[in-house]
């Protein structure tokens, strides 16, 4: 499985932190890094998603629209277990879980999930830099499992220039 873990482009202020909406810089970002991950994707012989998990939270829910445009054969769909506060293992029971996994899965969340999830299926903190607003890692897998995953590539804006 490849699996890309997408954070949240930037967002803007509002009543509740759940309610936070895309900025016009997040959105552009997020816009400009799906061209950016096509490119890669291609330039590397990888599939295309073909399924967007979001957090519930606005901005995530944003950025899942935006990649799932990107990308029209990859619907998008909430995932409980990507909110604010979740834990790595619950992200890692809810893929294992799946009935019929996806070739390529995005998983958009939020700091410092994102993070951790990358070092855990890495098995290592640091091959991969903290994830800012907007950037993202994908990574190959035969299982969700810590340490059973390699990076493919990562890539952070403004220019999304692909590192591995």
């Amino acid at each position: 499985m490849i699996l890309t873990i997408w954070r949240h482009g930037e967002a803007g202020r509002a009543a509740t932190d759940r309610q936070r909406e895309l900025t016009d810089k997040g959105f552009d970002d997020v816009g400009f890094g799906c061209h950016q991950f096509h490119a890669a994707l291609a330039g590397r012989g990888l599939p295309a998603p073909d399924l967007v998990l979001f957090s519930r939270w606005v901005r995530t829910a944003q950025t899942a629209g935006i990649i799932a445009s990107a990308f029209s054969h990859a619907p998008a769909r909430e995932l409980p277990q990507l909110r604010p506060g979740a834990s790595v293992a619950a992200v890692e029971s809810a893929i294992a879980a799946m009935r019929d996994p996806p070739v390529h899965a995005v998983l958009v969340s939020h700091q410092p999930l994102v993070s951790q999830l990358v070092d855990y299926l890495l098995g290592e903190t640091g091959l991969v830099p903290p994830l800012p607003p907007g950037a993202f890692a994908t990574l190959d897998m035969a299982v969700a499992a810590r340490a059973c995953a390699s990076v493919c590539f990562w890539a952070a804006p403004p220019e999304y220039e692909v590192g591995t």
